[in-house]
């Protein structure tokens, strides 16, 4: 009898749904916006996770509020309530549009809710015939069957059969497109303020009002996905804030929870009045321990001081890659909100960003792409201006070696 198996890398191919493309390396441990692999290198985190580790990695006030309710309770079911929930919800509440709250596991999940109770509403406020949802193309909003679906990215819906019908896409920012399709069967319009897979778009405050008014014409509900561009990630506690266009239902998930899995609907009383026992539900959505850490997190983002930081991070990372763009004509565009910041690759990358996140890797450097063509930062909210200081120059290396290397081919 052998020993105990190796656990690594290759680990994954063996054992894991091929779903997946991760990088060679495992993180096993990680402190603020540093990270460490099998092997003890470091790497700044430029990625927190898809924007979810928003306070970095085992925040000391998470970190306290998940051991202190680990020796509480963990689970109680739907059947009854918990007093973490109800105290997240009042202070979402507080800090929002909303009157009631949703909670869940995932984005997909309040996505999924939100769909349904969109469909719902106008169901029995206006008839069985209102239940048209306008989304726009390059939109990503999860991964079940209905939301891949409103999601106007085929590459994800498409080889799993019939979709949930009823569902128009229309180009992002194009008012006269959606002009074009809303009409009085229209029970939603749905977006994201800042698209986030599509390549880190964000909203035009101009095409926001209008839509907003489309669905007050026409009575349907608009509804924001604020998954990834929520909970600080742009220098407001939600993107609808920074734009005065007020959703009828808004999607949270993500830094919600810090890195624990949990997510949010908020709506109005009006909309939410359409529920009733046994409609919707969910097992471990608004579970003690998750809700636990949230309200953490929640109290920790939602301060003046997390927040205005967002802003000068985002100066500095902007001009850092002008800097860089100068020397190494790497990027077409730099765009987005705070710290959610897309570039776009040059023509003579184009399709390319894979290939830059192995080179950042190769320098210490954990970042994410947005689709073939974009680069995305999305570190920490709170990460030290030394760390970002050090993830740029380790960026600006990476970047170095690209264009080296392409230099290099014949």
């Amino acid at each position: 009898m052998g020993g105990e198996k190796v656990i690594d890398r290759n680990t994954f191919d063996d054992v894991m749904l091929p779903v997946y493309a991760p990088a060679a390396f495992v993180p096993v441990k990680g402190k603020g916006s540093r990270v460490w692999d099998q092997q003890g290198q470091e790497f700044i985190d430029f990625s927190s996770g898809i924007a979810v580790t928003a306070l970095g990695h085992c925040h000391p006030a998470l970190v306290r509020a998940l051991k202190a309710q680990g020796e509480l309770i963990w689970h109680t079911s739907n059947l009854f309530t918990n007093e973490p929930a109800l105290r997240l919800a009042q202070k979402m509440i507080d800090a929002t549009f909303a009157d009631r709250v949703f909670f869940a596991n995932s984005g997909a999940e309040a996505n999924e809710a939100a769909f349904k109770l969109a469909r719902r509403y106008a169901i029995e406020r206006h008839g069985p015939y209102k239940t048209k949802i306008i989304a726009f193309k390059n939109a990503f909003h999860g991964r079940t069957l209905f939301t891949v679906s409103v999601g106007g990215q085929a590459k994800y819906s498409d080889g799993f059969g019939p979709k949930p019908a009823d569902i128009v896409h229309v180009p992002f920012n194009d008012l006269d497109a959606v002009k074009a399709v809303i009409d009085d069967h229209t029970c939603a319009v749905v977006l994201e303020p800042v698209q986030g897979e599509g390549g880190i778009t964000p909203v035009d405050a101009d095409f926001l009002r209008g839509v907003r008014e489309l669905c007050d014409k026409h009575q349907a509900l608009l509804v924001f996905d604020e998954v990834q561009s929520g909970m600080g990630r742009t220098g407001t506690l939600f993107t609808y804030m920074r734009y005065g266009v007020t959703p009828d239902i808004l999607t949270s998930a993500k830094a919600l929870g810090g890195g624990f899995p949990i997510s949010a609907m908020l709506t109005t009383n009006a909309v939410a009045q359409v529920m009733e026992p046994g409609v919707h539900g969910t097992t471990y959505g608004g579970n003690p321990l998750a809700c636990a850490v949230a309200e953490a997190a929640f109290d920790t983002i939602n301060t003046p001081e997390v927040l205005s930081g967002v802003q000068a991070r985002y100066e500095f990372i902007v001009s850092r890659l002008a800097e860089i763009n100068r020397r190494y004509a790497a990027f077409a565009d730099v765009r987005g909100l705070g710290l959610l910041i897309g570039a776009e690759l040059s023509d003579e990358y184009k399709g390319m960003a894979r290939e830059f996140l192995a080179a950042a890797v190769d320098n210490g450097l954990m970042l994410l792409n947005a689709g073939p063509n974009v680069l995305r930062f999305a570190p920490s909210l709170v990460i030290p201006m030394e760390d970002l200081k050090q993830g740029m120059d380790r960026f600006e290396n990476a970047v170095r070696q690209m264009v080296d290397g392409k230099m290099d081919k014949p």
